[in-house]
């Protein structure tokens, strides 16, 4: 796990919109999208509609739709995040 990948699930612990997480990290956008697509890659991301309704995996589009998406981490990502401290 990446230094970045760690940062960015350390935020997921709950739901959170995509804007929250750019102001808590302070990251470039770039940066945030594509350490995002990296832990949707692994298996340790989850994406929502809404806080309440997640989005099937083949229906999610990060390169145009990740402003409008909540995340969540996994519990395959939570347990990849707890096994690195």
């Amino acid at each position: 796990m990446t230094d970045l990948e760690f940062d960015l699930l350390d935020e997921l612990y709950f739901v959170n919109s995509y804007q929250s997480v750019a102001d808590s990290l302070g990251w470039d956008e770039s940066i945030l999208v594509k350490t995002l697509h990296s832990v949707l890659d692994k298996g340790w991301l989850r994406c929502y509609k809404s806080p309440e309704e997640e989005i099937p995996e083949e229906e999610i589009n990060l390169d145009s739709e990740y402003r409008k998406y909540f995340y969540l981490a996994s519990k395959k990502g939570l347990f990849a995040h707890n096994s690195t401290e």
